[in-house]
């Protein structure tokens, strides 16, 4: 299936997240429920002339807020170092490495888990 069409899907089933201003879209973020009945940011995508502005870890911070799964996965190749930086910064922990999907490249499995509510006295 073409990006097009997965992203069609993505909008036709509500699992896309989108980021945008008046000068229009800047980016969106997908969440799906099939990894190990886990939510999993399936997709992050960011304008190039928004990078380093924040959209990513807002979109990022408002998929975990809005995941209905204990945890919530993501990767990245290794050679991603982006997405690495923004995943540390948003608080992402890494939970594993997996070879074999993208040859030379491996896969960087990323877990964010909710936080817990502060009740304050």
């Amino acid at each position: 299936m073409g990006r097009q069409a997965s992203i069609r899907r993505w909008c036709q089933q509500g699992l896309a997240v989108v980021a945008e201003d008046a000068s229009g879209l800047l980016g969106y973020c997908v969440v799906e429920y099939t990894f190990f009945e886990q939510g999993f940011v399936t997709m992050l995508m960011v304008t190039p002339s928004a990078r380093g502005r924040g959209v990513g870890h807002r979109l990022l911070d408002a998929v975990a807020a809005s995941c209905t799964t204990p945890k919530l996965f993501t990767s990245t190749n290794v050679s991603n170092q982006p997405m690495q930086r923004l995943l540390q910064k948003a608080g992402w922990s890494p939970a594993g490495l997996l070879h074999g999907l993208d040859e030379g490249d491996p896969e960087l499995f990323y877990l964010r888990q909710p936080q817990t509510e502060r009740i304050h006295p």
